[in-house]
């Protein structure tokens, strides 16, 4: 059976969807731990001076901010190793981090990235829901037809 994954993703966490034609979908959600905005000790911090070598505080925050999304994004990476399809989709740019981070990867193997969309914020029974129907539009007009 084909294993499809959706990953709802954005820069505080990523909610990883796995249908592989079992009956229940497995659901698994990656905190992330990247900084999102800069503290100054205090006002007008205008960085340090190490010889004439100067150093302040938004780019060691740049690079500490670029390193913990770099591993934030490999360890959702290492969950869909071995998909089949994959889908993405989320409200920020880390979806298309998350996407050239795919498309470099070649250890991925061949993951057919079906997809990569804006989404507001959901919850977690709409990121569900937007994954199966995503995978299965026609399933769920039937399941909804039953109900009926």
């Amino acid at each position: 059976m084909e294993k499809q994954v959706g990953i709802w993703i954005d820069s505080k966490k990523a909610i990883i969807v796995t249908l592989d034609g079992q009956k229940e979908e497995k659901i698994t959600e990656i905190d992330s731990e990247v900084e999102n905005s800069v503290y100054h000790n205090k006002e007008g911090n205008k960085g340090t001076f190490s010889g004439s070598h100067h150093s302040d505080s938004e780019t060691k925050f740049d690079n500490r901010k670029k390193e913990e999304l770099d591993y934030f994004l490999k360890s959702v990476l290492f969950y869909v190793k071995g998909s089949d399809y994959l889908y993405i989709f989320g409200p920020a740019e880390t979806k298309i981090k998350l996407e050239q981070k795919i498309r470099e990867d070649k250890s991925l193997g061949k993951i057919n990235l079906k997809a990569v969309e804006t989404a507001d914020n959901m919850t977690l029974n709409e990121i569900v829901a937007k994954v199966k129907d995503f995978y299965h539009p026609l399933q769920r007009k039937i399941n909804l037809n039953k109900q009926r």
